[in-house]
């Protein structure tokens, strides 16, 4: 199956989808208003597009790029994120503080979890429970896998992206206020170190082996490479203008950078560290996810 990019067009109500081995396009799929945040199924078989300005999630199957569902959820989702099993999709819901849950095989809701003001972002983990942050409180809320609103954990300001380890031991989260990463311990769910990294990261991701963390800082239109068993950040590389989200390839030899202001995505080998290609989107490109296989 062929590995692909997706990303979100928030101003133009599309999805542009990039070969990622060619660095090219291969089409675009309209889904609803304002799509924000792009989740993609542990499979490669289904995108999950979170539409903002609609109040819903589309379901993009791969094979073919067509929406095959669209689902209500809340008020202003920002981003649709996948369980790692599969069965669920976390639609983050900025305009109603709140969290709805989707069975993947029904397309149905089957919860809406209350969580802080603003949610942003959700990261998933291997044993099933999600983080979700919340930029309007400064915290994260963790849900457990039976969908329950657990501990509250403070973070620093407007936090915005997450991201989870591989194996689950360590869920990093973009302070975008304060430039910095606070590093959660799911063991104890406690910040365990909180590094300065820049201006404003917002989007975040770890490579495979989780020996890199990879941030877009929009503050400072670039990528930062921070190492984790450190927290220094290693490079920074320029990209294009208000760069939000990100997406690491499957073998970890590839970061792609959505550059909003710039209706641009930049394709970063992080071995030189350098920019290999930019290739254009549609308007105000924000999430971005890629295909395992």
């Amino acid at each position: 199956m062929r590995i692909v990019a997706y990303v979100a067009n928030s101003g133009s109500g599309s999805v542009s989808a990039f070969d990622v081995r060619l660095d090219k396009p291969v089409g675009t799929v309209k889904v609803g208003t304002g799509p924000t945040g792009v989740g993609v199924a542990p499979d490669g078989s289904h995108v999950y597009v979170a539409n903002g300005v609609s109040d819903t999630v589309s379901f993009i199957q791969t094979p073919g790029r067509k929406v095959v569902a669209t689902v209500p959820v809340g008020s202003y989702p920002f981003s649709a994120t996948a369980s790692r099993d599969g069965r669920r999709v976390y639609a983050a819901n900025w305009g109603s503080d709140n969290v709805t849950i989707i069975d993947t095989k029904s397309r149905k809701v089957t919860a809406t979890v209350p969580v802080g003001e603003l949610p942003h972002s959700v990261a998933t983990l291997p044993q099933g429970t999600a983080y979700v942050t919340n930029s309007g409180t400064n915290d994260v809320t963790v849900l457990s896998k039976n969908n329950r609103p657990g501990p509250r954990i403070p973070v620093g300001d407007f936090p915005s992206g997450i991201a989870a380890s591989p194996k689950g031991d360590r869920v990093y989260v973009a302070d975008t206020g304060s430039g910095g990463i606070s590093v959660i311990t799911p063991a104890t769910n406690k910040v365990t170190a909180t590094w300065a990294v820049g201006t404003a990261p917002l989007g975040v991701g770890v490579s495979p082996d989780g020996r890199w963390l990879y941030a877009t800082d929009t503050g400072a239109n670039a990528l930062l490479i921070i190492d984790t068993s450190t927290g220094r950040v290693t490079a920074r590389v320029p990209v294009g203008k208000t760069p939000q989200g990100l997406a690491v390839s499957p073998g970890g030899s590839r970061v792609w950078v959505t550059n909003e202001e710039s209706d641009t995505v930049s394709v970063i080998d992080p071995s030189l560290p350098k920019v290999r290609a930019t290739l254009r989107t549609g308007h105000h490109p924000e999430g971005i996810a890629i295909t395992p296989r």
